[in-house]
């Protein structure tokens, strides 16, 4: 059987691919108010980070970095 290997960034691409889909399946109404806006999009980053949590990825996947400028 053959094992397939796939680097962080498909992983991130599939992953990110499917979420726009689930989202473009069942569209939210478009907020009325910046108020509404923030709330919604609060929302969407709160259900992002609860899909991404369901699959483990073990520490050494992505290294330690540090960002200079």
């Amino acid at each position: 059987m053959a094992t397939i290997k796939l680097t962080r960034r498909e992983i991130a691409t599939a992953l990110s691919v499917s979420a726009v889909l689930r989202a473009q399946t069942a569209p939210a109404p478009l907020p009325q108010n910046p108020e509404e806006e923030l709330k919604a999009a609060r929302d969407s980053i709160r259900q992002n980070s609860e899909q991404l949590a369901k699959f483990p990825l073990p520490m050494s996947t992505e290294p330690a970095t540090r960002f200079k400028a």
